[in-house]
Order: structure tokens, then sequence, then C-alpha cells
């Protein structure tokens, strides 16, 4: 029973680590292709959803940097615009922006709340905006939205990942020792500081790219896994060296002559 429960848990972190990468892969393909985002592109969208009125606070334009990998410019969160207009006690802002929104053809019209009046999250062209109350005021916050086949693909490569991982760990378990363990051991160096931080990152949904930490790590991680499976190499060779001539001498059978059992 004990070591059925070990197996299923090896399969578990196979799944979970391989699951990991292929979840990071597959939102880093499906959000390829999202529209650019530049400075005047986002004035533009704060001119037209409120018009007139003037940020108090000033604005930031923040291109897509995460884990010191640069995004390109149709990277899903390659950059976002944010607009201050500071604090105000009446609520005309979220007002004005849902009913420009609404007249200019923007979709996906949703409510948040807020205090002391609600926000809204709109979308059109490829482009997200948000106005929602906060310490400083109110603030209006454009980002290129996902691709539509973003979720889909997200979803697909982190099944593929857990499933592939899974396999892996359940074919080294059949190999005699200590392949498994040398297996394991370099998956798990491998992948599990970057797993770990992927799964940190994910509380805030998927709205920040997560595929950057595998490369971020990846000058660190490849020279350790270099390492570690030289080091399990070596060792298993001479451990195959150890055991090959004690095998042969508990294997074989020794010769006997005619006149053994006929004494007396």
């Amino acid at each position: 029973m004990r070591h059925r429960l070990r197996g299923v848990a090896m399969l578990l972190l196979g799944a979970m680590l391989v699951g990991t990468a292929g979840l990071s892969l597959g939102s880093w393909y499906g959000g390829r292709g999202t529209a650019p985002l530049s400075v005047d592109r986002a004035q533009d969208v704060a001119a037209e959803l409120l018009p007139g009125a003037e940020p108090t606070g000033g604005s930031m334009f923040v291109r897509g940097f995460r884990y010191g990998v640069a995004l390109t410019t149709d990277d899903f969160g390659s950059a976002q615009a944010e607009f201050h207009y500071g604090v105000r006690a009446d609520c005309a802002l979220p007002d004005q922006l849902r009913r420009n929104a609404a007249s200019r053809g923007w979709q996906n019209l949703h409510r948040l709340p807020g205090d002391p009046c609600d926000g809204w999250r709109v979308e059109a062209d490829g482009l997200v905006a948000t106005l929602s109350h906060g310490a400083t005021g109110w603030a209006l916050n454009v980002t290129p939205a996902a691709p539509d086949r973003f979720l889909t693909a997200t979803l697909l490569g982190t099944l593929l990942g857990a499933a592939a991982g899974a396999a892996l760990f359940w074919l080294v378990a059949r190999r005699r020792p200590p392949v498994p363990r040398l297996v394991r051991t370099l998956v798990t160096v491998a992948m599990l500081p970057a797993a770990a931080l992927t799964w940190a990152d994910l509380p805030d949904g998927l709205a920040e790219p997560v595929w950057p930490i595998w490369r971020a790590l990846a000058p660190l991680l490849v020279p350790l896994w270099l390492v570690l499976l030289l080091v399990g190499l070596v060792v298993l060779a001479r451990r195959q060296r150890a055991t090959g001539p004690a095998t042969e001498a508990t294997t074989a059978v020794p010769e006997t002559s005619p006149s053994a059992g006929r004494s007396g």
C-alpha cells in the first residue's frame, strides 16, 4: 500500500511540474498576436471614453518587462497605460465612461464594485479599458486584450503537459534503480523553481504573462541540470560496473564430478 501511494505521488509530481511548463508554453503561444498598444493609442482611448476630462495626477505608460525578460509588442501583457484623474466626490466619470462606451460601440461592459462609485471595464478593438477608484482617486487603465485563443491554448498546454509528465514518471518507474531516482531528480531540479514562481503568480490570474519566469531561470538551472546529469551518469556507470561481477559470481553454477555421489 505504501509503495502504491508513493507511486501515485510521483505521478502527481510529474504531472504538476511538466503541466506547469505546459501552462506557461500555452499561455505564451495563445498570447501571441495581441493588439500593440502605443502612447498615442492609449491617449486616444482616454479621450474617446472620457472626453474633456483632463488627467490631474498625470499618466504612466509601461512596457512589458517581467523577470528581466522584455516582451515584444504583440505579446499579451506587452504594455499598459494609466491615467489618473484625482479624487472626485461625484460619480460623473464612471457615468460618462459608461455612456460613451455604449454609444461608440465598446463591448463587454462589466461593472466593478467600488467606493464611492462603481467602476467599469469595457473592451473594443483588442484593447481593455478599466476605470476604477483607488487610494489616489480615479484611474483609467488601458491594456491589450487577450486573443480569443488565449484561454484554449493555455488549458490545452496544461493538460498535455500534465499527461506528458505523468507518463514520463510512470515509464521511468518501470526501469531498474537508480534510473527512476536519477530522472526524477533531474526533472524536479530543472522545473520546480520555475513551477513554484509560476504558481505564486497565478493568484492574479493570467492577466500577467508567466512564461518569462522559465526564460529568466534558464541560465541558472541549465548549468545545474547538466552538472547533475553528469554526476548521475557517472554514479550509474560505477554502480553497473560494481554489480556486474557480483551478479556473474552469484549466477555461476559450480561443476561437480561424476563420482561425487558414489562415496562408499
